[in-house]
């Protein structure tokens, strides 16, 4: 497999969704660890609450809701699709 192809097995989606995981248990296990109070949690929590939404919008509002026809592969196609002046029909 070269670096340029596109993941398609699901047992190493599986995997690197995995480890997303287990980055993110990590990371924000270690802020708390640094940092343990109530209001450093409160704010990693709702950090984390609001990225999640943002991705959510990024690919699947935009994607369904707004442009049916386009299809992202990415943040970089995201952000080409969202900074690109459209003309109004």
């Amino acid at each position: 497999m070269r670096l340029t192809d596109d993941l398609t097995s699901s047992k190493w989606i599986w995997a690197k969704g995995i480890l997303f995981l287990f980055l993110a248990i990590v990371a924000g296990g270690g802020l708390l660890l640094l940092h343990p109070d109530w209001v450093e949690a409160a704010l990693l929590a709702l950090c984390v609450w609001a990225a999640c939404r943002w991705y959510y919008f990024m690919f699947y509002v935009i994607e369904h809701y707004t442009d049916p026809g386009f299809r992202y592969a990415g943040l970089g196609s995201w952000l080409r699709y969202a900074f690109a002046k459209r003309t109004k029909p």
